[in-house]
């Protein structure tokens, strides 16, 4: 996101309101980026995450009258993206199908793994989680929302939330794990 100052930000959102058709596209080139990452955690491929995006700012752009100043810009970006990306997944839900976690090595984690793994590939491993274990994961760990909000959200349980959310690690653990070994075999 290109720097812009608080001033400028306001008059581009005024401009917005008015249906300014080249502020909304300054607008939108502005925090096409922020956008995209939130989107790409979100969904399972780039041609997804570009339609949860578009939806995105086309409610944003619906919406701007209702934004209120006095709080972030970026924060009402990231609460309608992340909003959006749940729109998405609750629509297309009765197409996923869920992924039962096979050869789970429990001496591999996350953390330790992390720095060797570049943001596109961590990306696209929750890229590959299944849906429902890709939108606990995010919700939890990444936008740090509770078990009872997520399972508010979803129309789940907390039961469900939790369980999802230690799959979802498990499957990312052993993606993980597999992954290394992968790149440490082209190079062995």
């Amino acid at each position: 996101m290109g720097e812009i100052s608080n001033t400028d930000l306001l008059n581009l959102v005024q401009a917005c309101i008015r249906e300014d058709r080249e502020s909304q596209k300054k607008l939108y080139k502005l925090f096409y980026g922020y956008a995209m990452s939130i989107c790409l955690r979100y969904s399972q491929t780039r041609e997804e995450a570009t339609e949860v995006l578009n939806d995105g700012f086309l409610k944003i752009f619906t919406k701007v009258s209702k934004y209120n100043p006095e709080k972030s810009f970026k924060g009402w970006v990231r609460r309608i993206m992340i909003n959006t990306a749940l729109d998405n997944y609750r629509h297309n839900l009765k197409h996923y199908y869920a992924h039962d976690v096979t050869e789970l090595e429990p001496d591999t984690t996350i953390q330790s793994v992390e720095a060797q793994l570049g943001y596109e590939d961590l990306i696209r491993l929750v890229q590959e989680l299944s849906p429902a274990y890709r939108t606990v994961f995010n919700l939890y760990v990444i936008d740090g929302y509770t078990h009872e909000e997520i399972a508010e959200i979803l129309s789940i349980s907390v039961g469900t939330s939790k369980s999802n959310l230690s799959k979802a690690r498990a499957n990312l653990q052993a993606r993980l794990k597999k992954s290394l070994k992968d790149e440490y075999r082209k190079y062995a």
